[in-house]
This record gives C-alpha cells, sequence and structure tokens, in this order.
C-alpha cells in the first residue's frame, strides 16, 4: 500500500512538471581578439555575434530555438585553439569554425571521431574539398588553390592570355596557411610559363625586408601574397618603400581588408585582393542589424569593424551556418538538431540566389551547392581594388571561375593519399 502511494505522488510529481524547453543551438567561435592577427580576428569576431544576435533578437534564434554563441580566444595559437575544441565540444557544439589553418589540420582528425563538423570558409586543408574522403569537414564556398588560380586567370587576362617570361613572386606566411598555394602555382607557372619565386616570411610578420629587397633586385613583374595580420600592412608598406607598382600586388582574401592597407595610407593605393564576396553595408540585411543589433546597444565590441571586409566576411559566414541549421532542421523535422544532423544539414546546403535574397544579402556571393562528393562549392572569386583616396575597396572583376583541370586533379590526388593514410574507403 505504501508502495501504491510512493508511486501515486511520483506520477503526480512528473505531471506536474513542465516539458522541457528545446535546447539552444550551440556555436563556438574560435577568436583571436589578441596578439598580432589581432586585426583581423576582432572583425570577423564581431560580425560572427552580430549576426546570431540579430537572429535572436529578430526571430527568437533558428526554427524557434536560440543560438548560444561560446567564444574561446585562442590568439591565433594552434595548441590553444586545440584545447578550445576539446574544452566545448562537450556542450553541444553543432560546428567549428577554427579561423585558422594550423588549428584546422588539427582539429581534422578530432572533428572526424567526434563526428562534429568543422567548417573553414576559404582556408584550411584544400583537399577536404573532396566529400566522400573528408566526410566531416567542409571549406566551400571556395579555398586556397582556386585563389591561386584565379590570381593567375586575372593576370591573364591582363597580359592578352599570355604570361609566359613574366616573374611573379608569392610573399607568403610560414607555415600551413601560407604554403597552401605552393604546389599550385607550381603547376600553373609549368602550365603557363611563368617563373615562380617562392618567398617566406617568418611569424607574426615584421621583418620582410630582406624579402622585398630581393623582389625589387630580381625585378619581378607581380607578387602574389599570402598574409594574415600584421603581415599584410607590413608587406604592402614595404612594397611602397621599393616602389612596387601597386596594382601589380595581390593578396589572397585574408590580405585584403582595411587594416590591411591604411596603415600605408596613400601608397596603398591601387594594391588588389581577392576576394569571396561583395563589399559594403548597401544590403537589406544590414537594416536588419541596424534595428535589432545596433539601435539596441547590442553590438559586439564598439561598432567601428561594422561594413568593413572581415566583418562582412564573418557576416556572410554566419549565413551560411545559419541556412545549413535551417536545413537540417528541414530534414529531420526538429529544431533542436545534433552535429551530425548538422553534418546532413552543411553537406545539402543549396545557396541559390533566391536564399540569399531571402537572408537579405542579393548578388553577394556566387551561388552554389554542396554535396557529398563536393564539399567546397563552385571555386569562384572576384578582385578588389583599394581606393587610398576615398578609403574605400571597389570589386573590379566579374566573379572569375578557377581552373579546375589543374585544380581537380590536385585534390583527387591529396584525398587519395589521405584516404589510404588513414585506411579511410570513399563513402559516395
Amino acid at each position: 500500500m505504501r508502495i501504491k502511494k510512493l508511486l501515486i505522488v511520483m506520477v503526480t510529481t512528473i505531471s506536474m512538471v513542465a516539458p522541457p524547453a528545446l535546447a539552444d543551438l550551440v556555436l563556438p567561435w574560435l577568436s583571436y581578439r589578441t596578439g598580432p592577427y589581432s586585426a583581423g580576428g576582432i572583425p570577423t569576431a564581431d560580425g560572427f555575434f552580430d549576426f546570431f544576435t540579430m537572429l535572436n533578437e529578430r526571430d527568437g534564434g533558428i526554427g524557434g530555438v536560440p543560438v548560444r554563441l561560446i567564444e574561446c580566444e585562442t590568439g591565433y595559437n594552434t595548441q590553444k585553439g586545440v584545447e578550445c575544441y576539446e574544452s566545448t565540444k562537450g556542450e553541444g557544439s553543432l560546428v567549428y569554425v577554427p579561423l585558422s589553418t594550423g588549428i584546422t589540420y588539427q582539429l581534422i582528425p578530432k572533428v572526424s571521431a567526434d563526428q562534429i563538423p568543422l567548417h573553414t570558409m576559404g582556408y584550411g586543408r584544400t583537399s577536404a574539398k573532396k566529400g566522400s574522403i573528408f566526410e566531416w569537414v567542409f571549406n566551400f564556398p571556395v579555398n586556397y588553390w582556386d585563389g591561386a588560380s584565379i590570381a593567375i586567370k586575372y593576370l591573364l587576362e591582363q597580359n592578352d592570355g599570355d604570361i609566359s617570361g613574366k616573374k611573379i613572386a608569392l610573399v607568403y606566411h610560414n607555415s600551413a596557411y601560407g604554403k597552401e598555394p605552393i604546389r599550385t602555382l607550381e603547376e600553373l607557372s609549368a602550365k603557363h610559363g611563368f617563373e615562380l619565386s617562392l618567398l617566406p616570411v617568418d611569424h607574426p610578420g615584421l621583418e620582410q625586408k630582406s624579402q622585398w629587397l630581393e623582389i625589387r633586385r630580381n625585378a619581378m613583374d607581380y607578387v602574389l601574397m599570402w598574409g594574415w595580420g600584421v603581415m599584410n600592412s607590413v608587406a604592402i608598406q614595404e612594397a611602397a618603400n621599393i616602389r612596387f607598382p601597386m596594382e601589380n600586388f595581390i593578396g589572397i582574401w585574408w590580405s585584403g581588408s582595411e587594416n590591411d592597407v591604411l596603415p600605408a595610407g596613400e601608397r596603398a593605393h591601387g594594391y588588389k585582393a581577392l576576394a569571396m564576396h561583395q563589399v559594403g553595408t548597401e544590403y537589406p540585411i544590414y537594416d536588419d542589424l541596424k534595428t535589432y543589433v545596433y539601435d539596441r546597444g547590442l553590438t559586439t565590441g564598439d561598432g567601428t569593424s561594422i561594413g568593413t571586409v572581415n566583418y562582412n566576411h564573418a557576416i556572410y559566414n554566419s549565413m551560411l551556418l545559419a541556412e545549413a541549421i535551417k536545413t537540417a532542421q528541414q530534414i529531420h523535422g526538429v529544431g533542436d538538431i545534433t552535429p551530425p544532423m548538422m553534418r546532413d544539414g552543411l553537406e545539402s546546403l543549396v545557396m541559390s540566389e533566391e536564399v540569399m535574397d531571402a537572408w537579405g544579402l542579393p548578388n553577394f556571393a556566387p551561388a552554389f551547392e554542396v554535396s557529398c562528393e563536393n564539399h567546397g562549392g563552385n571555386g569562384i572569386a572576384l578582385i578588389q581594388q583599394w581606393d587610398a583616396e576615398n578609403q574605400e575597396w571597389n570589386i573590379i572583376s566579374d566573379f572569375i571561375q578557377s581552373d579546375q583541370d589543374v585544380i581537380a586533379p590536385l585534390i583527387e590526388a591529396d584525398a587519395a593519399a589521405y584516404a589510404s593514410e588513414n585506411n579511410l574507403t570513399p563513402r559516395c
């Protein structure tokens, strides 16, 4: 009898407890607001947080589920990045955005074992585009090998299709990040007949005089740069010191922010860089950011990074992740998705012009689709140029498609080697 009464009390108590609320959609952000790379790390973090603050304020999150952001400072240090991953993965983190090629390489085996997606937009391991091998890694919409090819394709256009005999130097951060384009440039050098010189710059990039003296001594026709943080601004100032023509100096998209050119003042005029997307704030999404974030005093940071190139990188990256979350929710019919469900959303992502328009970013970036086989998008980018007088970036090209005849075989070979080393069988 006492047991029966106890069971009645237990049932009554359970029935009086409210149904559990949906858990948050947890998104970690591996930041570097400190150190020599903070000039790039701060605006990207600000854009990421402002975007998801807007969604929480405007929509209550995504699919009725609030977004909870976790920021973990890495200082762009690989070991700290790994520590951030290990300390946050247990909180239900849906996808990691490491913002570092070095951290990416260390996390690839970890996320594969833990079954948590990794999104490296325009950086990281290029062959991760091969989704049949790298199931948990995504690097859409464009990668470093695409970037190298697009820069050379642009130079071909500027030289009536012939750059044979031209001297092209690569000034690169002496790390996994900076070394990524070398193989592609070597292949393109053989294909188009230009002379390639490789000039590494050691971390953090403050000492570059010898590299630029070599560029002057060898009368280089063009310089490409794979730099980040303070390295970029130092390189542009050194280029100006030797009177290298800025219109012949092209950086990757991580070498094309306001922070890179402003220290050189008027001397940076004409410098060029690749761009994954358009520039500026003339997009409807900024109206919502103003209404739900800026005007409510919820802006991350001091607001000075709003509308800058790196801030827009983060807005674009955030939009891609948010659309992937929506896609995952639709696929599985639930709002509170898991990391494996998030992987399904990323792999089924369709970024059409209509989707980007619905997010308030019409014509902001190329349309692309992700699939089991293709985790990297279409490999398309723009060229932007710095106007020092008006202190603004201007897009000066149409969207340029990378040379897939060169890049696709390199990706196949590198992914196959990784699969062999790790005893992996292609899944599609």
